[in-house]
């Protein structure tokens, strides 16, 4: 990444009230940690349906970049690296969105629509990539029956200039966070404390009700909704949200490494114990309330956090978070109603 004005850099961190140790002009200190490598950030929120865009040049130097949408509300955001292009599912169009080549856009820089999707769902949530197929998880009741939980997952075909609706998929329960490992898709289970897994997920091709492959609970957690998986570590990692009527100091998140041993041990309806499988993170130090989403950079270890709740909405990040428990974030930027986080290192 291009090294930016310091001074101008440094005002912007403290206009927007961002958490550090200290800032430094000195080109050869990235402070204090010679070994970061640096990853950019991309937030969606419902209070706006704006792009917040976190470049870090080093664990304490950052700088942050709003691009603004015609969306209004906003959640499942994706970056691809080849076209510098941003993509986002829109709750107030209830589609898929993209727009291309915004690496050099400076902060509140209006972006055009460049890829638009069909206007086909209802509640748009997290989106996750494979290949050229977007799968985006609508939270919305399916059959007008809360009685019986269910949700649907929009499969899109990308050509690189448009969207296609490939097929959708209706599920069994409600759904919000996904994420894919290799060609598996991982979905928790909304309003409960579970995890699920569509093994072969894309090779279902045809719209169609599909059960999960596997259902199993994990324990210590009230409500999940945010997941991510990490291949490089085999770590997966869900947040949990709480009582959804306290949205300031009772959420979380659980740090599963050695992911696929431990949930492969499990039995299909069973639990997955915290002692011996799961760190937990939880604590009013935290100033998690409701972690709507999750990313996790695993090459400088540390947890990105979508928190919806606390304080009106945050980003914030974790790097102290082996041992779990009730710790302070180590970055924590204000973003009103924040929804969803991408990391491209």
């Amino acid at each position: 990444m291009i090294k930016r004005n310091f001074n101008s850099m440094c005002a912007l961190v403290l206009a927007i009230g961002v958490s550090f140790t200290s800032c430094s002009d000195d080109d050869d200190n990235d402070g204090g940690n010679d070994d970061y490598d640096s990853v950019t950030v991309y937030a969606s929120n419902n209070s706006n349906g704006n792009i917040s865009v976190y470049d870090f040049e080093s664990d304490q130097m950052v700088e942050t970049k709003t691009l603004i949408t015609t969306t209004t509300a906003a959640d499942g955001i994706y970056y691809d690296d080849d076209s510098e292009s941003v993509f986002q599912a829109s709750r107030s169009g209830n589609s898929l969105e993209g727009f291309a080549n915004i690496d050099d856009l400076v902060t509140e820089s209006i972006l055009n629509i460049n890829f638009a999707g069909t206007s086909d769902m209802s509640s748009p949530r997290e989106v996750a990539v494979n290949g050229n197929l977007f799968v985006v998880a609508d939270n919305a009741d399916v059959d007008g029956d809360e009685m019986t939980p269910d949700g649907r997952l929009f499969i899109y075909s990308f050509d690189g200039s448009s969207f296609t609706l490939r097929n959708v998929i209706t599920t069994e329960f409600k759904l919000w966070g996904i994420t894919f490992n290799d060609n598996d898709l991982y979905a928790v289970v909304d309003a409960t404390n579970e995890l699920a897994v569509f093994n072969d997920f894309l090779s279902n091709n045809t719209d169609a009700t599909v059960s999960a492959s596997k259902r199993i609970a994990i324990e210590g957690i009230v409500r999940t909704h945010g997941i991510t998986y990490d291949d490089s570590t085999d770590t997966l990692i869900m947040t949990d949200i709480g009582e959804a009527s306290n949205g300031q100091d009772d959420g979380g998140f659980h740090i599963i490494a050695g992911f696929t041993n431990k949930f492969n041990a499990v039995s299909d309806g069973e639990t997955m114990a915290v002692a011996g499988n799961q760190v937990r993170v939880s604590g009013a130090s935290t100033l998690m309330g409701n972690p709507v989403d999750v990313a996790y950079d695993s090459d400088n270890e540390i947890i990105y956090i979508a928190e919806a709740g606390n304080g009106g909405g945050r980003i914030l990040g974790f790097s102290n978070f082996t041992a779990g428990g009730d710790i302070a974030p180590t970055f924590n930027s204000a973003l009103a109603s924040a929804s969803s986080v991408y990391l491209e290192d």
